[in-house]
């Protein structure tokens, strides 16, 4: 009970959450507790800050002119933000930081996240957000196609 009192003060608090002993479950009930939504999103396969950003878009509903920059990034979180009576956890889950190709735009998308905890807690809201870090994508194997980033094989 305390530890989960005690996730419910860090997602007041709000900012970046220290994942390394909670998981997505306890931070979805704890943020349900709260009356906050969270938004899990699965960033496994982007190889690209355009993919992160679809990856986030998706999951987070927003609307189809949404820009796919990092600017478009923070409006629509904030607009998404203001949607929500109490706040929001964004929880991005294998975001290959690792990766040459995403280093630099992971650490631009976590400071997107961190400006967005500003703007709520001027608002009236709560912002937190989780960033499971995956390291580099595995090198494809010889032969062997990628799986699409929509996840759909056809069957062979």
């Amino acid at each position: 009970m305390a530890q989960a009192q005690s996730l419910q003060k860090s997602l007041q608090k709000g900012g970046l959450l220290d994942i390394s002993s909670i998981g997505r479950q306890e931070a979805a009930e704890a943020a349900q507790a709260l009356g906050m939504t969270l938004f899990f999103v699965d960033c496994d396969r982007a190889r690209s800050c355009s993919a992160v950003l679809r990856a986030i878009a998706k999951a987070v509903d927003f609307p189809e002119y949404f820009g796919s920059n990092l600017d478009a990034l923070s409006d629509c979180l904030c607009d998404t933000l203001q949607d929500q009576k109490v706040g929001m956890v964004l929880w991005l889950h294998k975001l290959h930081s690792g990766d040459p190709a995403l280093a630099a735009d992971a650490a631009a998308i976590e400071s997107v996240c961190a400006d967005t905890v500003e703007f709520a807690a001027d608002n009236g809201r709560y912002f937190a957000y989780a960033i499971e870090h995956a390291g580099k994508h595995p090198d494809p194997e010889p032969g062997v196609a990628p799986t699409p980033y929509a996840g759909n094989r056809e069957h062979e």
